[in-house]
């Protein structure tokens, strides 16, 4: 198919697919993904241009891109890949692609529908928790919090995450340049198979889900679970028992 002369937010002329991007329906991913980082960033997630959020729909891969305001971002600032080929089908000429954009592949291939990155400071603040008191190498790990539930047992599973379940997300080193971060996020994947999260110290968390929804509420219940795990240690609570 013939690319289309469309517009980018700002006005400037862009050759791009502009139909995969343009819809009535809210829930259109092109749609979808401005409505969820405008909501993000009054979290806090996504300040400062950080972050991102990409679904997969078919066979095509709706991507936010680098550098912008997420809070700001509109339909036609959105980059949209080809999931098969991995070659973009609409790329504005304004934006770059974003650099996460390999790290959530790698979510894709695993089946995932959606993938959110943050900067969350509850989630780095647990990473460097993890690592003066665990080590480099441990896992952050929480048991008999009720917001737990809100996680999946992990892909093929049945269900979620109960009570008295250990929950355990692995933490990956950062690195200067985000697509760096690929082979040792899948890496970490690989080794927890289970897991629909993995924590980069000092810098956020990428987190997935089948689909929109549950890769949402897991985002939001692992963010409610890292700021408690932060009150906990103020208080010289244990987050294992």
């Amino acid at each position: 198919m013939g690319d289309t002369v469309g517009k980018s937010a700002n006005g400037t002329a862009t050759n791009s697919n502009d139909h995969l991007i343009h819809s009535e329906d809210p829930l259109h991913p092109a749609n979808h993904i401005c409505t969820l980082c405008a909501k993000f960033y009054t979290l806090g997630w996504v300040t400062g241009t950080g972050g991102g959020t990409s679904i997969r729909h078919g066979e095509h891969i709706y991507i936010a891109p680098s550098g912008v305001q997420k809070e700001l971002m509109r339909p036609t600032d959105m980059f949209v890949m080809d999931f098969n080929t991995k070659e973009y089908l609409r790329r504005p000429d304004v934006h770059k692609p974003s650099a996460c954009t390999p790290l959530f592949l790698a979510a894709f291939t695993r089946g995932a529908g959606c993938c959110i990155h943050t900067h969350s400071q509850w989630a780095v603040l647990v990473t460097l928790l993890v690592e003066r008191d665990f080590g480099r190498d441990a896992c952050f790990e929480i048991e008999e919090i009720e917001q737990i539930k809100g996680i999946p047992k992990g892909k093929g599973k049945l269900g979620n995450l109960g009570y008295y379940d250990r929950l355990k997300i692995p933490i990956i080193e950062n690195t200067a340049h985000e697509e760096d971060l690929t082979g040792s996020l899948e890496k970490a994947m690989e080794k927890h198979p289970d897991t629909f999260a993995v924590l980069v110290r000092r810098h956020g968390i990428y987190v997935w889900g089948d689909n929109v929804h549950k890769a949402k509420t897991q985002c939001e219940s692992l963010d409610y679970i890292f700021q408690l795990a932060v009150e906990m240690k103020k208080l010289g609570l244990p987050w294992t028992t």
